[in-house]
């Protein structure tokens, strides 16, 4: 994917505004979430439907996390494609190979522990905010992977999809 295209995606996705009904609980707020950021994140998918939220202020750490991630996603899907980096159950990606593998995950997994803190700060998400946007994004990494990629399930479990 080329750079404007990723940047084309997020500033369309970060446009997107939506009104969700008052009586909708917490988990459908972050389900909604996590969709959008997604698009966010992996610049796919296309703005038609309406998810509930976004980030609402690109601070410059956060611009800062997308555009890493962004710089690192070829090298990422390599890497998982060659079973060194699976996507665990937290919403996490773990190193299976040597230190290059465990060098990038770190980076990958610090940028989203950014994005998923921004996310719960900016969008209220409370207390329990924080494992709720993790468990999703991981619901939604093991949903995304391709076949032979590594994959925790909810169990704990290592598997390839």
């Amino acid at each position: 994917m080329s750079s404007s295209t990723f940047e084309d995606s997020n500033k369309r996705l970060l446009r997107w505004k939506t009104r969700l009904p008052r009586e909708e609980n917490n988990m459908d707020r972050i389900q909604s979430l996590i969709f959008a950021v997604l698009l966010v994140l992996t610049a796919e998918g296309s703005v038609g439907a309406s998810p509930s939220y976004d980030i609402r202020e690109k601070t410059p750490e956060i611009q800062q996390a997308i555009s890493s991630r962004q710089e690192r996603f070829s090298s990422l899907k390599q890497k998982k494609s060659q079973g060194e980096i699976g996507e665990n159950n937290q919403g996490y990606v773990e190193a299976f190979g040597g230190p290059e593998s465990s060098s990038l995950a770190d980076s990958e997994n610090r940028d989203r522990s950014t994005l998923y803190r921004a996310i719960v700060d900016q969008n209220q998400l409370g207390s329990s905010g924080l494992s709720q946007v993790e468990a999703v994004f991981a619901e939604v990494q093991r949903d995304k992977a391709s076949p032979g990629e590594k994959i925790q399930l909810p169990s704990g479990t290592w598997t390839q999809k």
